[in-house]
Parts: structure tokens; sequence; C-alpha cells
């Protein structure tokens, strides 16, 4: 068993959770991981290495991704998604050539603090264990990789977009920090993922999947050869 798993990964469930469920459907003792965190409120591709492939999870998870998402303005999260405590306000809406102004400014490498409730360590700990322990996380920015922003549809509050990014990149910051540009303030209200490299939403299976489909859709180590 030497391959990449693509799930499609359903919304509510942790990667975490998603490897556990594809260890059940190979031998045991084969290892598997994944490769890169994908939100409990996201949906969409994640990429799980199995047996020797796990070997090259980090070159997969610093692999371009592409993202489709739903903003919701006029509200803030402390989550910065629909997962977090919500608090709406009486903003008006702001005209589309606004929001698109602003949300053109996050093209490029930007600087981007994470959100509170994220996997990024401080001090040895995931910064969302000590979020949800209702304590503040001293987070500080860092570079990121935004290749571009599309706007699918607008009208107020919910703006669709995708975003085509590097490794590290979060969603969530950018619909929060556009949020905070347009003075009204912006969460993800949901977020899907589509790419990641090769790797396309095409090609994932559900977790419904019988398991001689899922050991069939192994994709091979070599697809790395085409990128």
């Amino acid at each position: 068993m030497n391959g990449f798993l693509v799930l499609d990964k359903p919304g509510g469930i942790t990667s975490r959770d998603a490897v556990n469920w594809a260890q059940r459907g190979f031998p045991r003792g084969t290892k598997i991981g994944h490769t890169g965190t994908l939100d409990p409120l996201a949906t969409g591709v994640l990429v799980l290495c199995v047996g020797p492939a796990c070997k090259l999870a980090d070159r997969v998870q610093a692999m371009p991704k592409t993202y489709v998402s739903r903003f919701r303005l006029g509200a803030t999260s402390t989550s910065d998604d629909a997962d977090g405590t919500i608090a709406a306000n009486d903003s008006l809406p702001v005209p589309e050539e606004v929001v698109r102004r602003e949300l053109a400014r996050f093209v490029g490498t930007i600087a981007q603090i994470p959100p509170q409730v994220s996997a990024v360590k401080v001090g040895g700990k995931r910064a969302y264990a000590t979020a949800r322990k209702g304590q503040a996380v001293a987070l500080v920015a860092r570079p990121v990789r935004v290749d571009a922003i599309q706007v699918l549809a607008y009208a107020w509050p919910y703006l669709d977009v995708e975003i085509d990014c590097g490794k590290g990149t979060y969603v969530r910051s950018i619909a929060r920090d556009l949020g905070h540009a347009l003075g009204c303030g912006g969460l993800v209200e949901t977020l899907r993922r589509t790419k990641v490299g090769p790797f396309t939403v095409e090609m994932g299976i559900g977790l419904d999947a019988d398991w001689q489909t899922v050991r069939n859709r192994l994709v091979p180590v070599a697809i790395l050869q085409t990128v």
C-alpha cells in the first residue's frame, strides 16, 4: 500500500477523524497521515498519504490550493467562521465596487495573522486549544501568498469568492480582515477546498465508499512528477 487517497471531506469532522476512518480500510500497521489540517467546517479535498507516501506529505502540503468560500459581511465570529460565536451588527450594505477594491489588496504576498482558533503552535501548544479555554492567544503576522481572488457573486451580506493561495494561508483571516477593512466585520460562512496541487475534488471519494473502492482509488506517487 503506497500512494495518496483523495477524500471529499464532509463538514463536521476533523482531518484526524478522516485519518482514523481511512485506517479502518487498510491492513493493520499501514501508516496513514494527512497533508495539512482542513477545518471541521470545511469540505472538499483532503489528501491522505498511505504507506511510504507519508514521506512526501510535506511536499504535498506545500503545493498551491484553491478554495471556494462564502463570506458573511456585517458580522464577526470568535473563530472567524460560522462555527464560532457570532456577533452581527447594523452595518449598511457596502457597494460592490468598494468590496472588490478592498479585496484586491489581499492578492500577493501579504502579512496575515492566523485565526485565534487555528492549528498554529504558540508556546508549544495549538492555538485552538488555548482559545477554546477562553484565553486569548498572542499570534503574530506571518507572510502568506495569495495568487488570485475571483468574485463569484455578491448580494449583501454574502460574498462568494474563489481563492488560489499558497501554504499556510487562512481563508478565515481574509474574510475577517476584509470585514475590518470595510468597517463592517466579516467571517467565513462556508468553505470548500477544490484543489491541492494536482489533486482535485473530482478525484475525491466520500466516507460512504466501500473499502475495496477506497483501496482501488489510491493515486500513485508518480502523480507528483507531473507538477
